[in-house]
């Protein structure tokens, strides 16, 4: 009988940088939360749902860990703001929502759309859907829809909102935004996947060498 040769694991780009341990699993997870709350206070206020700079975190998170550190990733960033930390997007007057009144406002659909647009981005790059401009950029714009696919009905239940409000209030206001985004995002993935490949090429030369 013969023996079947187990499947190379799928790569993203911190694996290629940096060797897989589950200590080192902990610390990104932890690192994307943080990377996100850090990119939440970049914030236009606005109402009901501000702009910020979130999604880009979350398409960068999701790409860079995969999907299981990414989602797991922003999982925690909302775990922790419904604990109480300030870690979501500022409102108008500089404070933070936290805990149930958090969950209770129009905005929280986005940030569960954040957990799956991950895990999805993470699945993607895992299958290198990162490494060319067009393909991350569809990859990132899909992203992108994934998180008003959860924020839009959350958006419509909590304020009752019609369909026109809907898109008026959750989605107009972030379009050239989220375009943006998506092409910020689909830039630096494949240029970075570039740096990596050339980082390999000096330390075989350097290796050879000695």
């Amino acid at each position: 009988m013969t023996a079947v040769a187990p499947a190379a694991p799928r790569l993203v780009l911190v694996d290629r940088v940096f060797p897989r341990t589950w200590v080192l699993d902990i610390v990104l997870v932890v690192a994307g939360a943080a990377f996100t709350a850090l990119l939440a206070q970049v914030s236009i206020p606005l109402q009901p749902v501000p702009i910020t700079g979130q999604t880009l975190a979350v398409l960068l998170v999701g790409a860079t860990l995969g999907w299981a550190r990414g989602g797991a990733a922003l999982l925690l960033y909302a775990v922790l703001g419904l604990v109480g930390l300030p870690v979501y997007a500022p409102q108008s007057d500089g404070s933070h929502l936290t805990g149930l009144v958090a969950l209770a406002a129009p905005s929280f659909g986005f940030v569960i759309g954040f957990i799956v647009s991950a895990a999805i981005v993470g699945w993607l790059s895992e299958r290198t859907w990162d490494r060319t401009v067009l393909k991350a950029l569809a990859t990132f714009v899909g992203g992108s829809v994934v998180v008003f696919a959860f924020g839009l009905p959350w958006l419509a239940v909590v304020l009752h909102a019609t369909f026109a409000q809907t898109l008026e209030w959750g989605l107009y206001p972030f379009l050239i935004g989220g375009a943006i985004k998506a092409a910020i995002a689909a830039v630096l993935l494949p240029a970075a996947w570039w740096g990596a490949g050339r980082l390999d090429k000096l330390r075989a030369l350097d290796a050879n060498r000695d």
